[in-house]
C-alpha cells in the first residue's frame, strides 16, 4: 500500500522570513489555508453521518455570531474574524498560510501585563462529560497557528490561545486556555509543516509540471467550426480578466470543448483556479469527462487532474446506505486510511465514479468522500449546480470565502428555476400528523408540538376555503401572504427542541425514524428560509382536501446567485439557448455581464422548419386539437422512414393525441415516455432511436423533460422533432404570483413567469435534430402562436426561414419536397 515518504524531523522553519521576494529557485511555493493544514494532518476517528442535532455549516456560524457578539461586550477591543496571512520556508517548500481567526483580543494576566489571546470557537453536540481538553487536537492546532503568525507579526514573545467549545444541546459554553511562548508557537508550526512537507512538494510540484503543460496545450481539432474560435476568445478574456460571460451557443458549435480549453489555458497563464464544471444534469456530466480525455489523447504530456462528484446513493458501495462506523466498512476509521488513498489516487488524472470506487475498495474508505478530498488536489471539479449554489450542501471547503475560481456553468437556461428551488421551503400537514400517528400512544412534548402544528394547518385550511376565489380549482384553494407566519415558525421552533431528544434517543433506522428524521430536515429547511424572507419572497398556502401545503416561495433568486458568483475569479454561463440575455443577467444575479450570441454553423437548408398555424393548443382548445395534431404528427413520420419524437406541454395532452395517432395509425411504432422512469428505464428509452433507414418509430414526450434537452441523438439516430405547444408553464397560484412579482418589479410579467421559459423548453427540444454538420432533419412547431411577433423574436437567427402551413396535407407536400431534395440522408 502506497504511503508519504517520511521528512527528517527538526527541519528549520523560517517564520521570520516575511519578505521572500526571491526565494530559492529549487524551493516549492504552495498557498494553504490553516484549516486544511490542521484537520489534513490531525483529524482522526470515522464518518459519522447520524443525526447530529442541528445544521452543523448555519447553525454552527449562526453560534459562532453569538459568542463573538458576546466576546465584544466581555472585551473591548475584541477583533472577530481576523485574516492572518504569512509567509514562511519549511522543509524545501514556501507556504503561504493563510485563515480567519475566530477572535483575537488583549487580557490582562495576574501579575498586571497585558497578553494577546487568540480564541478559537468550536461548535459541538458532544454531551458535556465528553468534551475534554484534548479530544480533538485538530482545533487546538487551528488556534495554534494562528497565534503563531499573530506573534511573529506583532513581535510578541507570547501568546495565549483559547479554545471555546458551544454544546448545542444544553447550551453551555466551555473554555480551556494555553499559554505559549512564541518560541514554542514557532515550533509547533515547524513541526506541522514538517509532516506536511511531502504533500505540499507533491501539489507544488504537480502545480508547476501541470500548468506549464497547459500553456503548451494546444486546440484537439485541426480547424475550428464557424463561431467556435470566437467563444473561445471571449471565454478566454472573462477568466483572465475576471467577470461573468454569457454565451448562447447553437448546438452543434462544441460548446463543452470551447469553455474548457480556455479555461484551462488561463489557469496555465496564471489562474490559480481550480475549474468548477458544474451542471443540471447527470448526463452532461459525460460531456466534461469527455471533453478532458479527448484533450488527453491528444495531449500525451499533458498533466490534467479532474474529479467528477456525484450523488452519495449513486457512488456507495454497500447495498444500504448506511454513513455509521457500525453499519460502513468505509465509514468506520475513515480518517485513519484516507491518507494513503489519497497519496496512491493522487497517480490518477481522471477520477471518474468508477475510478473513485475502485480506490474506495483498494484501501476502504467511502468513495464520496473519497471525491470530496481529491477536489483539494484537483484542477477540474465536474459535478451539480449544488456543490455552488445550494445553502445546504454547497462545497464549504472551497466556498466558506473568496477564491481564484473559474465557475463553467452548463445548460446555464436551467439555473434561475434550479436556484429558485434551492431557496424555497415547503412543509405539509399530512407529515406532521403521520409523525404523531407513528409516535403512538401516550403524552408528550414532541405529541404537543406536533399536535400545535397539525391545528394551524387546520386554521390555514380555513383560510384557503375562505380565499377559494383566489385560486384555480385545479391546483386547490390558495392563499397568498407577503408576511412569513411568526407564529407557525414559533410552533416550528418549539418542535425541533423534542424531535432532536426523539432522533438522539432513538437510533434504530426504521421507517418511523426515517420519517420523523426527513420531518426535522424539513422543517430546519423552512426555518433557514424563514430566516431570508424579504421582499423576494412570498408565503404560499393550499388546501386540497384534508391536505395542505405551506410554501415559503422564492420568486426572485438573484441576490443570492450574485453572491454565489462573488465566491470566484470568473463565471461563464453557456446554452444554446439563453435569449433573452437581459433576462438571464437579471435572474442570475450578473447585471453586468458581457453575452455573446453565436450563429449556427451549420447550413440553414439542413433543417426544415415549419409552424402549423391553423392549431391552438390553448388550454381550452385542447380537446379539438387532438385530431389535427394526430393528422400533423402522421405527416410528419410518413414523409420518410427514420425516428422522431413529438414533445407535448403535459401527459395527460400526451396520451390524448397518442390513443388518436395509434388508432388511425396502427402500423407506425410508437413509445411513450413514462413518469417517474428511472436510469435505466431512460436509457431503455433512447437505445430504440437506432438508425432506421427503412423503419420509422414515433417518441411522445414531455417537453421540459428528461428527454428535451442533453439528448445526443446525431445523425440518422433522430432526424425530426415536433413541439406542441409554446411550452408555457402550466397556468397556476405560483406562476401568477411569478407574473405578479416580476410586472411589479420588471414590467414583465408574462414575459418572465411564461413565455421566457416556456420558449427555452421548445428550442431545447428543437436542438435535438441537428447535431452535426451532415445531418439533416425537420422541426414541426404546432401551434398558431409560434407565428405571433411575441414569439418570434425569441428564436434564434437561424431560424428565420420558418414558414407556415395550413392544412397536413400542405405539409405533406412541403416534406416530400424537402426530403426529395436529398440525396444523402441525414
Amino acid at each position: 500500500m502506497p504511503q508519504p515518504p517520511e521528512t527528517e524531523p527538526g527541519t528549520p522553519c523560517m517564520t521570520g522570513t516575511t519578505d521572500m521576494t526571491e526565494p530559492n529557485a529549487a524551493l516549492l511555493a504552495l498557498t494553504l489555508p490553516v484549516r486544511r493544514l490542521v484537520e489534513f494532518l490531525l483529524r482522526t476517528g470515522s464518518i459519522d453521518s447520524r443525526f447530529t442535532g442541528f445544521d452543523r455549516a448555519n447553525e454552527g456560524a449562526r453560534l459562532h455570531r453569538k459568542l463573538q457578539r458576546a466576546a465584544v461586550k466581555e472585551h473591548p477591543g475584541y477583533a472577530p474574524e481576523v485574516f492572518l496571512r504569512q509567509e514562511c520556508q519549511c522543509a524545501g517548500v514556501v507556504y503561504t498560510l493563510e485563515g480567519r481567526a475566530d477572535g483575537i483580543f488583549t487580557e490582562t494576566t495576574p501579575a498586571g501585563d497585558p497578553v494577546a489571546t487568540v480564541e478559537e470557537i468550536k461548535t459541538t453536540t458532544l454531551p458535556l462529560p465528553e468534551i475534554t481538553e484534548d479530544h480533538a487536537p485538530e482545533h487546538w492546532a487551528q488556534g495554534l497557528v494562528y497565534a503563531a503568525i499573530y506573534a511573529l507579526q506583532n513581535e510578541l514573545p507570547a501568546m495565549r490561545v483559547q479554545l471555546t467549545y458551544y454544546q448545542v444541546d444544553e447550551e453551555h459554553v466551555v473554555r480551556f486556555t494555553r499559554e505559549k511562548t512564541a518560541k514554542e508557537l514557532d515550533d509547533f508550526l515547524c513541526d506541522l509543516l514538517t509532516q506536511y512537507a511531502p504533500w505540499a512538494k507533491r501539489a507544488a510540484q504537480w502545480r508547476e509540471d501541470s500548468r506549464a503543460s497547459l500553456r503548451a496545450l494546444r486546440f484537439p481539432f485541426e480547424a475550428y467550426r464557424p463561431g467556435q474560435k470566437a467563444m473561445i476568445g471571449q471565454v478566454y478574456q472573462v477568466c483572465q480578466a475576471g467577470g461573468q460571460l454569457l454565451c448562447q451557443a447553437p448546438t452543434g458549435i462544441g460548446k463543452t470543448i470551447s469553455v474548457l480549453f480556455p479555461a484551462l489555458k488561463a489557469l496555465g497563464n496564471g489562474v490559480a483556479g481550480p475549474v468548477f464544471y458544474l451542471t443540471a444534469r447527470g448526463t452532461t456530466r459525460a460531456a466534461a469527462e469527455n471533453a478532458l480525455a479527448l484533450l488527453r489523447e491528444r495531449e500525451r504530456a499533458l498533466m490534467l487532474r479532474s474529479v467528477t462528484l456525484t450523488a452519495k446513493d449513486k457512488i456507495c458501495l454497500c447495498e444500504t446506505r448506511e454513513c455509521t462506523p457500525e453499519g460502513c466498512p468505509y465509514a468506520n476509521g475513515y480518517y485513519a486510511r484516507i491518507k494513503a488513498a489519497l497519496w496512491d489516487a493522487l497517480d490518477a488524472d481522471a477520477l471518474t465514479p468508477e475510478t473513485l470506487q475502485q480506490y474506495a475498495k483498494k484501501h476502504t474508505v467511502c468513495p464520496f468522500e473519497l471525491g470530496l478530498d481529491l477536489s483539494l488536489w484537483s484542477d477540474v471539479v465536474i459535478g451539480d449546480y449544488n456543490y455552488l449554489f445550494d445553502p445546504v450542501v454547497h462545497l464549504v471547503r472551497f466556498f466558506e470565502g473568496r477564491g481564484d475560481y473559474l465557475f463553467l456553468i452548463d445548460e446555464a437556461h436551467n439555473l434561475p428555476g434550479r436556484a429558485r428551488d434551492m431557496h424555497t421551503a415547503a412543509l405539509s400537514k399530512s407529515a406532521f400528523y403521520d409523525a404523531k400517528k407513528r409516535l403512538g400512544k401516550g403524552k408528550s412534548s414532541l405529541k404537543n408540538a406536533l399536535t400545535k402544528l397539525n391545528a394551524l394547518f387546520i386554521e390555514w385550511r380555513h383560510t384557503c376555503e375562505e380565499n377559494a376565489g383566489q385560486g384555480d380549482e385545479r391546483f386547490g384553494k390558495t392563499f397568498f401572504s407577503h408576511n412569513r407566519s411568526e407564529e407557525f415558525d414559533r410552533a416550528l421552533n418549539k418542535l425541533c427542541e423534542p424531535l432532536e431528544d426523539w432522533l438522539d434517543e432513538h437510533r434504530t433506522l426504521d421507517e418511523t425514524h426515517t420519517a420523523l428524521l426527513q420531518l426535522y430536515f424539513d422543517v430546519r429547511a423552512w426555518l433557514r428560509v424563514a430566516d431570508t424572507f424579504d421582499e423576494h419572497y412570498v408565503l404560499q398556502v393550499s388546501a386540497f382536501g384534508s391536505e395542505v401545503r405551506a410554501t415559503q416561495l422564492c420568486l426572485d433568486p438573484s441576490a443570492f446567485l450574485a453572491g454565489d458568483f462573488a465566491k470566484g475569479r470568473a463565471a461563464v454561463l453557456f446554452s444554446a439557448t439563453l435569449a433573452p440575455a437581459g433576462y438571464y443577467r437579471d435572474l442570475c444575479g450578473i447585471p453586468e455581464a458581457a453575452a455573446v450570441a453565436l450563429r449556427s454553423p451549420f447550413p440553414q437548408d439542413n433543417l426544415g422548419l415549419w409552424c402549423a398555424q391553423s392549431v391552438s393548443t390553448r388550454y381550452k382548445d385542447r380537446e379539438t386539437s387532438i385530431g389535427q395534431v394526430a393528422d400533423c404528427l402522421a405527416a410528419m413520420v410518413r414523409a420518410r422512414a427514420g425516428n422522431y419524437i413529438a414533445f407535448f406541454p403535459s401527459y395527460a395532452y400526451l396520451n390524448q393525441v397518442w390513443e388518436q395517432f395509434c388508432g388511425q395509425n396502427p402500423d407506425v411504432p410508437t413509445l411513450r415516455q413514462e413518469t417517474a422512469m428511472d436510469e435505466g428505464q431512460r436509457a431503455d428509452f433512447l437505445a430504440h432511436f437506432a438508425p432506421r433507414p427503412t423503419a420509422t418509430l414515433l417518441g411522445f414526450a414531455v417537453l421540459g423533460g428528461v428527454f428535451g434537452e442533453g439528448v445526443d441523438l446525431a445523425g440518422d439516430r433522430l432526424i425530426g422533432v415536433a413541439v406542441v405547444g409554446p411550452g408555457l408553464p402550466q397556468v397556476g397560484a405560483r406562476q401568477n404570483q411569478l407574473r405578479d412579482y416580476f410586472e411589479t418589479t420588471r414590467g414583465s410579467g408574462f414575459d418572465y413567469a411564461y413565455r421566457y421559459p416556456g420558449m427555452n423548453k421548445v428550442l431545447q427540444a428543437a436542438g435535438r435534430v441537428i447535431r452535426t454538420p451532415e445531418d439533416r432533419g425537420v422541426v414541426l412547431l404546432i401551434d398558431n402562436r409560434f407565428a405571433a411577433p411575441d414569439y418570434r423574436r425569441l428564436m434564434p437567427p437561424h431560424w428565420g426561414h420558418l414558414a407556415a402551413v395550413h392544412t397536413a396535407q400542405e405539409l405533406a407536400e412541403r416534406l416530400g419536397r424537402f426530403w426529395g431534395s436529398d440525396q444523402g440522408g441525414k
